[in-house]
């Protein structure tokens, strides 16, 4: 894959990986053990400017492609799939919505305190009743003079119960469907505003999920993201984005995985020979290496689109549907070729074959992105 990276690419690669395995694999057994969302790493993505990838220099980022930003992904979630999702909202999907969306006011309360890790972003658009279908958005928003009163309830948010500030998706009218949905900036400690339950997940035991509540909770009108009734625009648009992470998620596990395999297969002997001598097994490696690549390739020609400017969304959706069903894929070929020694936490192959279901399900499961990919055949 390097072969298909410009000069500019591989170094960046590189530099992250060498970031990555310096300051992130030294920790990441012992913050997937405590199952709480790694604060710790926040300041270390900060500090390292991967927060701000995406972001232009005015606002105190980098500047970079979103190539990069998928390199990052990758390379971050070789280490930790948990890690990856806590890298994903700030250097992403929330940073890239006020950027497109937000007034200048807006950029600069949030967007340097974001990339900067003094605030934790929250991207809250899922709910009970509202999954796939996020037109079903069931919190509303009520006009009252200048302000805004949110009543409902979100879950699934990633660092719910850490987040300082959240774009938060409500309906002003409900009969409007999705028409009617608006977007709003909505900062901790503001009245009628809480978090609530983390769930107990299969994976990402070093990142959390939970829920959001607002019972009257009471914003100005600058705290609306764009135009309302526009607020579904807003997501999607984002989310394109966010689904080219999540491919980089599964690529990274896959990457790990893989190459995990290929070390414990050398080594592990049985009938007076390293397993990996077996056809067999040598077949199974030579899968994994296929879909891998192929993972990759899907994945570079959605970022290369969305640095050209051009439309992206079925490259996206196919992207995080294959990248993300090949990470459970090989994860499952890496428990097999441990043998009973991948069903222990001994081994990080175990963690793999835990975090690539998520990965499957988040950002839209396999269901959804296989209907856009429909959709777009037919445009």
């Amino acid at each position: 894959m390097n072969s298909l990276l410009t000069e500019n690419e591989l170094s960046f690669k590189k530099d992250v990986r060498e970031f990555v395995n310096k300051e992130l694999m030294p920790h990441v057994e012992e913050w997937e053990r405590r199952k709480k969302y790694a604060k710790e790493s926040v300041k270390k993505f900060a500090d390292y400017g991967l927060f701000g990838i995406l972001i232009p220099p005015e606002y105190g980022g980098l500047g970079g492609t979103v190539m990069e930003y998928l390199i990052a992904s990758i390379e971050v979630g070789r280490a930790s799939t948990s890690l990856a999702s806590i890298f994903g909202s700030p250097a992403g999907i929330f940073t890239d919505a006020i950027l497109k969306y937000g007034t200048e006011e807006q950029k600069k309360r949030y967007v340097p305190p974001v990339i900067g890790g003094d605030m934790i972003a929250c991207f809250a658009l899922t709910e009970p009743g509202a999954g796939s279908d996020a037109a079903a958005i069931a919190t509303t928003a009520t006009k009252d003079g200048n302000d805004w009163i949110l009543n409902g309830g979100k879950t699934f948010i990633t660092a719910a119960d850490v987040g300082d500030v959240v774009l938060a998706f409500a309906s002003v009218d409900r009969s409007l469907g999705a028409k009617g949905i608006t977007a709003f900036l909505v900062e901790k400690g503001t009245p009628g505003f809480t978090s609530g339950k983390v769930e107990d997940l299969l994976g990402l035991h070093a990142s959390s999920a939970g829920e959001l509540f607002f019972r009257d909770c009471r914003v100005p009108g600058s705290a609306v993201l764009g135009e309302v009734g526009k607020g579904l625009r807003i997501a999607f648009s984002s989310l394109d984005l966010g689904r080219i992470h999540v491919a980089g998620q599964a690529i990274g596990l896959a990457e790990a995985a893989f190459e995990a395999t290929l070390t414990y297969t050398a080594e592990r002997e049985q009938f007076g020979r390293p397993i990996g001598d077996f056809q067999g097994v040598q077949w199974m490696l030579a899968d994994m290496s296929i879909m891998v690549d192929t993972a990759n390739l899907l994945a570079y020609r959605a970022a290369r689109m969305a640095d050209a400017g051009k439309p992206y969304s079925a490259e996206a959706a196919k992207a995080k549907l294959y990248c993300s069903e090949i990470g459970a894929k090989v994860a499952h070929k890496a428990v097999e070729l441990h043998g009973g020694y991948g069903c222990t936490t001994d081994m990080p192959v175990e963690r793999y074959y835990r975090d690539a279901k998520l990965i499957e399900i988040y950002e839209g499961t396999a269901e959804i992105h296989r209907a856009v990919v429909a959709r777009s055949l037919r445009s």
